[in-house]
């Protein structure tokens, strides 16, 4: 997968909200889907980072763009950390169980949890950012909507552009 290839569709299941719910990624056609994948629940930098983007969804939505996050976790794992832990959370949690989306996005490990990577799409279904580091290092969340905006403004944006700021013509 490399940035301007179009994204295969895809079914999940997911938790959301208190519910088991399916989805697939069509369901957002027409949004920027910023989906990122993190490694376990129950563990110790994924939910800093799941907070975060909590914490920033509303800013995600004025931009017309969905978060979904994934984990090869089951539905039921979700539903019990999340309602424990992470009650904040209302965005899809998606569960791969069977890797398919984890391979599709090339983050699945050998040990069968996924790397952490973020990936953003644009409303046509195209990837147009994709990062992947290492599981031992949290991402900005920050970062993610400051690349989001700037590719939303069809511009060239020159280093640590920020919204309001002139892009290169």
């Amino acid at each position: 997968m490399k940035i301007g290839d179009k994204i295969e569709d895809f079914e999940f299941n997911a938790y959301h909200n208190g519910n088991f719910t399916k989805g697939k990624l069509s369901d957002y056609k027409g949004k920027w889907v910023v989906l990122f994948f993190y490694p376990l629940d129950f563990t110790f930098v994924c939910p800093t980072e799941i907070r975060g983007f909590a914490k920033h969804q509303k800013e995600f939505e004025k931009e017309n763009a969905a978060i979904l996050a994934a984990s090869t976790d089951s539905i039921y794992s979700h539903k019990a950390w999340f309602e424990r832990d992470l009650p904040e959370v209302e965005f899809p949690v998606i569960a791969d169980t069977n890797h398919k989306i984890s391979e599709q996005f090339n983050v699945l490990q050998d040990d069968g949890t996924a790397l952490r990577g973020t990936f953003i799409i644009d409303p046509d279904g195209y990837l147009k950012y994709l990062v992947v580091s290492d599981n031992n290092v949290g991402r900005s969340i920050e970062e993610t909507l400051r690349v989001l905006k700037a590719l939303k403004t069809g511009e060239l944006c020159p280093v640590e552009w920020k919204p309001g700021e002139k892009t290169l013509h």
